[in-house]
């Protein structure tokens, strides 16, 4: 009798310890499981950058190996697809990110509510003041530049050479000229990847927007209604250099897309093409042995206001402030910039110019496209990239009207009227 009793206990305590849980996981914010092991979360990572998911990849799985109760989920929507647009839908159906892609300044208010405020983490001492300058906002810092970046005309220098271009064009009229020399010798001047909304409706008409006087009281007037971009000069002048491309470009640059028109160039098909640095891999994967430099993208022949490239920060990486798991996507972050190979990476692999002092990049490591924009930077000739200035969604509506353009649906002076149709209908 005593020997059942003492099983009916032992069998009662069992049922009690399997009613508590015993046999599964803890709630999210448990440490281990039945097998003694720490329970696995996930963060995820939205972002658009598409060259550079790849190593993105080999990075998270990198952080996950060491740190073995974490994965990172690396979810990508760039190029041609609408990031903006999928980021939004994600938050609307109670799915968004851990971690996300932010342009700063409007889309840094705009999504302010949304954004964990990073101004304690340790690299933000680090931050150059330029790349912090589109994430902050009373003082806080709410993302990690990842990346300074520019654009303007890459040029293949041996063309430039065979053809006799010397000087290198800095005005308008120093371009046309440099156009018809290249292609009096049989060859393409421009490969013009049009089919992509972004290379001019977020990027290349930033260029009218820098040249104007005052660029912020210009976005300041837009929003105010003191100004306007029908009829102003310096876009009736982009839309010029724009025809200008086009008279001396390939054919069908509304159907050619970022891939093609890269191929083109590398391949020595074109002598340019409207791009940045981030196109140093793909250039490198196809001619290893490319000898080329940066242009700026001259709308005028005032060259001490047209002559400059512009270079900012694409990538701002921010915190979900209603994420579960907010304090493993900050190490995440952390660990990007800290670690050797995450420092290695942003360098030699993505070839991007870095925004911290305590990331250290050669001419060797970032390539020669990412070096000329540094010499350019350092001789004060750059403008900063404003598109995050912009009206939310006003990019994409750009990019539409601007092909309308480029097809010959409309003229200048009525494409001017529709960018400011555009801009008022998101302001």
């Amino acid at each position: 009798m005593q020997k059942r009793k003492l099983v009916s206990i032992l069998l009662a305590m069992v049922l009690v310890l399997a009613a508590c849980g015993g046999n599964s996981k803890e709630g999210t914010n448990g440490n281990t499981q039945a097998d003694g092991s720490q329970e696995k979360k996930t963060v995820t990572v939205f972002q658009f950058k598409t060259e550079i998911v790849e190593g993105l990849h080999e990075l998270a799985r990198a952080f996950e190996a060491e740190h073995p109760n974490i994965k990172i989920d690396v979810q990508t929507v760039g190029g041609s697809g609408d990031y903006e647009a999928g980021l939004k839908t994600k938050f609307a159906s109670g799915e968004g990110p851990d971690i996300f892609s932010n342009g700063g300044y409007s889309k840094l208010l705009l999504w302010q509510e949304r954004i964990e405020d990073l101004s304690d983490q340790p690299w933000v001492k680090d931050i150059s003041p330029a790349a912090a300058d589109p994430v902050t906002l009373d003082g806080k810092v709410y993302g990690l530049p990842l990346s300074m970046e520019g654009f303007g005309y890459i040029y293949n220098k041996d063309i430039f050479a065979e053809v006799g271009i010397d000087p290198l064009p800095k005005t308008y009229s120093e371009l046309e000229s440099a156009a018809k020399k290249i292609s009096d010798a049989g060859i393409t001047p421009f490969a013009n990847a049009y089919y992509e909304w972004w290379l001019v409706g977020s990027q290349g008409v930033s260029v009218a927007f820098n040249n104007q006087p005052d660029t912020n009281a210009f976005i300041d007037g837009l929003n105010d209604g003191t100004a306007t971009i029908a009829g102003n000069e310096h876009f009736l002048n982009w839309a010029k250099l724009m025809q200008l491309t086009l008279d001396y470009g390939n054919k069908n640059p509304l159907t050619t897309d970022h891939n093609t028109a890269v191929t083109m160039f590398a391949n020595g098909e074109a002598a340019m093409m409207q791009q940045g640095n981030w196109t140093q891999n793909m250039i490198d994967s196809i001619n290893p042995d490319m000898n080329m430099g940066i242009l700026p993208m001259p709308i005028s022949d005032d060259a001490a206001v047209t002559s400059k490239v512009t270079v900012g920060v694409p990538v701002n990486l921010v915190v979900n402030k209603d994420s579960k798991v907010k304090e493993e996507a900050k190490m995440f972050l952390n660990w990007l910039v800290t670690s050797d190979m995450g420092k290695e990476y942003i360098t030699k692999n993505f070839k991007f110019i870095p925004t911290l002092s305590t990331i250290e990049a050669s001419p060797e490591d970032m390539g020669s496209l990412a070096s000329e924009l540094v010499d350019y930077v350092n001789r004060g000739e750059a403008f900063p990239n404003i598109s995050g200035k912009y009206p939310d969604g006003v990019t994409q509506e750009f990019g539409s009207v601007i092909q309308e353009f480029l097809a010959g649906r409309v003229d200048a002076q009525q494409w001017t009227e529709n960018m400011q149709a555009a801009w008022d209908k998101l302001k």
